[in-house]
């Protein structure tokens, strides 16, 4: 039995509640196809994406071609299970994305330094999802030394020694990956689209959910195979894409140019020449809030290096903006934090835990003592959330998306129907504008306050924002997430980022400012603070979100009249994710 309480990656990353089912059934004694066909839904609910299970030959490594993972049938229950998490792993974490692989073809040295990095980091990645017993795979000094497939790779092409993977770990064929993906391609590009077919992507990413009827969400795939990596590329060829190319030096006021995208093209950076907004300074006796940021070059923070100053938004020549109906978004929020909460891992309650009774079980199979705590328990709460939407006003923001609202038009409605649906909820809601200048000029516009009425006053500040400026994303998430932490006042608290992911800044490039802006969120996250990511009318690549917006959940719709149907289970899973790291605190 699956229950796809994590849906993460768009294809769903589903709690892991078959393994005793799967591991019982090897026990049985059944013929080897029939024992190992067992273990499909545990592969299935760690990798996020369907896979099989077959046999190896007699002494070979595990090893993943993408659509399968091959185990060899002779060795123990424990080892099948310990291989089939580790290649699993590395499907959920990206570790095996087709970028990565090519480096890895014809040179099996590199591919095992990679894997003996990797796959540690792919597992820590996934610990909350794995049972307890098989945390002992992890060598956290070895994760430790990459947040991402690429620091894992340049790392193995570095000279520091780095042991031999363990012999579960199994190995990475790339060969038969790559072949994998070039069948994947064939078949995909024989089929046609459909008359009358919608075109619109609404690409989401969760950590934590599932949708009101015990469905896994699954938005993020669409017919065609767009969410996986063929997808992605037919994306880059058939959709104009947000990039920033080469030529003269950046205007700090400067909206990034749209260009039509096309395999193997240019990445670099260019943008036009037009003024989008202005940037109001900082007066000059405010000395700001600094913050650390992570240099993913090397390997290190780099302390004090950002500074943020609170300016106040202009607000006496504009006209108070004009705020939707909702769009429908009350019924889904008004559900979070009320009627009964299900407090899991209890030592006594009123139903079974099913998730800590299969742990427990399987954690007594490994010869592990098993924990007590398999029970439900359920208390009805008062609504108990405090949430600050961050909303990203930097130039890039200023170009016109397919609807030909521009994206700063869209994500500003979005963010006054959030702010307005939360604060007649009885929850406590701020909204703040950002954008910088440099690592000294990153600037947070206070449209409101937590303590602050949803006045006329508000909607003003709100209507005189303009897109300027660059978006220096980790620090504007790390002040989002103090002010949350310092004036919050409620348990629960969640950060809401409305942001096209262009993470872009003076010495702020998009693999830096990338690394990031993911490891501050994930700072957030370790603090016990929800976060969600939302991109609002972006045509940004699926894959750049994922690198700017790591694990953290976040979508990118087409409008802001789709959100109704992603906003609740969104939520949800970043509330429940900080729920998470909450109860692994000490």
């Amino acid at each position: 039995m699956v229950r796809p309480e994590n849906a993460r990656a768009g294809v769903g990353t589903v709690r892991i509640v078959g393994t005793v089912e799967a591991v019982e059934s090897v026990e049985a004694g059944k013929e080897v196809g029939d024992r190992l066909g067992r273990l499909r839904l545990l592969a299935s609910a760690i990798a996020g994406c369907e896979l099989r299970v077959a046999p190896a030959g007699p002494g070979e490594p595990a090893w993943t071609d993408g659509r399968a993972v091959f185990l060899d049938a002779e060795t123990s229950v424990r080892e099948q299970v310990e291989a089939l998490v580790v290649q699993a792993s590395l499907l959920a974490a990206g570790s095996l994305d087709l970028g990565v692989v090519r480096r890895l073809r014809r040179r099996s040295a590199l591919a095992r330094r990679y894997l003996a990095v990797e796959g540690h980091r792919a597992l820590a990645s996934l610990e909350d999802l794995l049972p307890r017993s098989l945390g002992s795979l992890v060598d956290r000094e070895l994760a430790a030394r990459s947040d991402s497939p690429a620091a894992s790779l340049a790392a193995a092409l570095g000279r520091e020694a780095i042991p031999d993977p363990p012999l579960v770990f199994g190995a990475i064929r790339a060969r038969a990956l790559l072949a994998s993906l070039r069948r994947a391609k064939r078949s995909a590009t024989t089929r046609r689209q459909t008359p009358g077919e919608p075109r619109e992507r609404i690409l989401v990413e969760v950590g934590d959910e599932e949708d009101e009827r015990g469905a896994a969400i699954d938005l993020f795939t669409v017919p065609g195979g767009a969410g996986g990596p063929l997808g992605r590329l037919l994306a880059r060829l058939l959709r104009p894409v947000r990039r920033l190319g080469q030529g003269g030096a950046p205007g700090a006021d400067a909206a990034m140019k749209w260009t039509r995208g096309g395999a193997g093209g240019d990445r670099s950076f260019a943008f036009t020449t037009g003024a989008t907004g202005s940037v109001p300074g900082p007066a000059p006796e405010e000395r700001g809030t600094t913050y650390p940021e992570w240099d993913v070059h090397g390997r290190r923070y780099r302390e004090a290096w950002c500074t943020v100053h609170e300016v106040e938004p202009r607000s006496e020549e504009a006209e108070p903006f004009a705020a939707s109906n909702g769009y429908g978004l009350r019924r889904p929020l008004a559900r979070l934090g009320m009627g009964l909460d299900s407090c899991h891992r209890q030592a006594q309650g009123d139903d079974i835990d099913i998730d800590a009774a299969i742990e427990a079980r399987v954690e007594a199979m490994a010869g592990t003592p098993p924990d007590d705590a398999v029970y439900l328990d359920s208390l009805r709460r008062r609504r108990d959330l405090s949430v600050l939407v961050l909303l990203d006003v930097s130039g890039s923001t200023g170009e016109a998306s397919a609807s030909r609202q521009t994206v700063h038009e869209q994500q500003r409605r979005v963010a006054a129907a959030l702010t307005r649906v939360l604060h007649e909820l009885g929850d406590r809601v701020a909204l703040y504008a950002f954008h910088s200048r440099g690592r000294s000029a990153v600037q947070l516009a206070p449209v409101k306050r937590f303590d602050d009425d949803l006045d006329a006053l508000v909607m003003r500040r709100l209507g005189g924002l303009a897109p300027a400026g660059y978006s220096r994303l980790g620090a504007a998430i790390r002040h989002g997430a103090a002010v949350l932490k310092d004036r919050g006042a409620t348990s629960r608290r969640l950060l809401v980022v409305l942001s096209d992911g262009l993470a872009f800044d003076h010495g702020y490039e998009p693999e830096y400012g990338a690394a990031d802006a993911r490891r501050a969120l994930a700072e957030a996250r370790s603090e016990g603070v929800g976060c969600l990511c939302l991109g609002i009318g972006a045509n940004t690549e699926a894959d750049a979100l994922r690198r700017v917006f790591g694990s953290a959940a976040h979508a990118t719709l087409p409008g802001p009249e789709h959100l109704n149907r992603v906003v609740g289970p969104l939520f949800r899973a970043a509330l429940r994710s900080a729920e998470v790291k909450r109860r692994g605190s000490p």
